[in-house]
């Protein structure tokens, strides 16, 4: 007999369905509306901070691959986030040191993976990326390279999963001992 999944494990899949859902819905917006890469859209604040750019890319983040053979990228490029995506789903499901911020900042991570991999699967002419932020010259960049949702997600989630493995989790057991200490 199989173990049951308690609903609150699986609950953090919603932060994957919803960003999907907002990459998709954000990247269809901006193909149906603009359809010709390298369209300006928006000085969205009027300030040269944030553009909205219709920009395609073929490459990884950072144009990584590209001295990569053109015909062997679209199948790594596509191989390894799949690889990647299926080893974090396992990690979330088999792992019990995790905690319940870590499975929500891999299901973002998954979340962002999915929408990346649907471009790079059914688009063509590469990801749509549309988000151009000014970076002042910080690191060699005067912008940093355009992204979209799902790169958000991903960084972002990265980010929050990276700090969660150096905070001290207590244990039932360290919890336990701790009230027992205090009564």
């Amino acid at each position: 007999m199989q173990k049951k999944i308690p609903i609150e494990k699986l609950l953090p899949f919603s932060l994957t369905a919803f960003v999907v859902a907002l990459d998709q819905i954000t990247k269809s917006y901006i193909v149906s509306r603009w359809p010709k890469p390298g369209t300006f859209i928006a000085d969205v604040f009027h300030n040269d901070v944030l553009h909205i750019y219709h920009v395609r890319n073929k490459l990884i983040a950072f144009s990584l691959g590209q001295s990569l053979p053109e015909n062997l990228r679209p199948f790594l490029f596509i191989l390894l986030p799949i690889v990647v995506l299926i080893f974090l789903g396992v990690y979330f499901f088999r792992s019990s040191d995790c905690t319940m911020l870590q499975r929500w900042a891999i299901a973002g991570i998954l979340g962002g993976g999915a929408g990346t991999l649907i471009d790079r699967i059914f688009r063509p002419d590469g990801v749509v990326d549309f988000i151009s932020v000014k970076f002042y010259g910080l690191f060699g960049f005067e912008r940093w390279p355009t992204f979209n949702v799902s790169d958000s997600a991903i960084v972002i989630c990265v980010g929050i999963w990276f700090v969660t493995m150096f905070l001290p989790v207590k244990t039932n057991a360290a919890k336990e001992a701790n009230g027992k200490n205090s009564a």
